[in-house]
């Protein structure tokens, strides 16, 4: 037991540092071709913080642990939204930039009532499902390619990290590829262990994918919400949980789909009916509501949402752990 939960930890920490390593390589080279900083956090950056999401369903999904692939998806867009997002909120409030916002929140629900209408009439996940999710991904990038770069012709020269030092291309690529090896890596060890400390702890293997490893494949976030706050931009954090959220389901659930379909497990039910329809997803559509709402309607994030959303996280890894 103590050598698959070091093995954990080992496979938790290659992630952080992989995502820290390849966000960090990306981001230096979208900034030698100039690209404006808004496109690089709203793409470069949310992928390269949901790569870990991607590696472990996918790697889970290919190994026949679809709980772990289904699980980690639905639970990291909780974790995201209900403890990294909260957090920023709770610590730094303030306004929001609503024109930003509504592309990928409006891409989010789109892709969530069709995850949601799948699971809800299907109970399965095809190759089809997986390819149509992938599809949107495709598209999402290209809409906020197009609008980045149109909002780049007019805004004004000399945005924030411009005048950063640019990055020697070799150490980007470097970075780039080690990030995406200890991503990799640390993927494989999250699975491996992870299932073999469920199964020890006789824990479903879907409730740990809900909670410590959508935890563990969160960190790249949670780091990114915490540096933005250490230097004031917790909007830049908002925007790029939201993307990772919208990542989480058309990248991360389309690319596990596609490898290897599954069906939703149901490991416990809540009046007869499986609880991943009773619980999850209702849960990940009501942070979601909670956090964007606010902010659509009024520009503003309150602290009091962060301190609502937070509660929310307490108590569904509480229910979770009690079924």
């Amino acid at each position: 037991m103590i050598v698959p939960v070091l093995l954990f930890a080992v496979g938790l920490v290659c992630l952080i540092k992989g995502g820290d390593w390849f966000v960090d390589g990306a981001t230096g080279l979208a900034r030698r071709f100039h690209l404006p900083e808004l496109l690089i956090g709203a793409t470069v950056v949310s992928i390269g913080t949901t790569l870990p999401e991607v590696m472990v369903s996918a790697t889970s999904a290919v190994t026949g642990h679809g709980e772990i692939a289904y699980g980690n998806a639905i639970g990291s867009v909780i974790c995201n939204t209900a403890l990294i997002a909260a957090i920023t909120i709770a610590v730094r409030p303030g306004p929001v930039d609503r024109k930003a916002l509504t592309t990928p929140v409006a891409f989010f629900f789109t892709a969530a009532v069709l995850y949601a209408g799948v699971a809800y009439t299907t109970g399965s996940f095809s190759r089809f499902i997986g390819i149509v999710l992938l599809g949107m991904f495709v598209v999402y990038m290209v809409v906020t390619v197009v609008q980045m770069r149109g909002d780049s012709k007019t805004a004004a020269p000399g945005s924030p990290g411009e005048a950063a030092e640019e990055m020697p291309l070799s150490k980007c690529l470097l970075l780039l590829v080690v990030g995406a090896a200890l991503i990799a890596v640390g993927a494989k060890l999250l699975v491996d262990n992870g299932t073999l400390i469920a199964q020890a702890l006789g824990v479903p293997e879907s409730v740990i994918a809900l909670t410590f490893v959508a935890l563990g494949t969160s960190l790249p976030e949670l780091v990114t919400a915490i540096t933005s706050l250490a230097k004031g931009h917790g909007a830049l954090s908002l925007g790029n949980v939201i993307g990772a959220n919208l990542f989480n389901l058309v990248l991360v659930s389309g690319v596990s789909v596609t490898l290897s379909p599954f069906t939703i497990p149901q490991n416990s039910t809540i009046f007869g009916i499986n609880a991943s329809l009773v619980l999850d997803i209702p849960v990940m559509f009501a942070v979601m509501l909670l956090l964007t709402v606010p902010a659509l309607a009024k520009k503003k994030l309150y602290r009091t949402q962060g301190i609502a959303l937070l509660l929310i996280y307490a108590a569904f890894c509480a229910v979770q752990f009690t079924m």
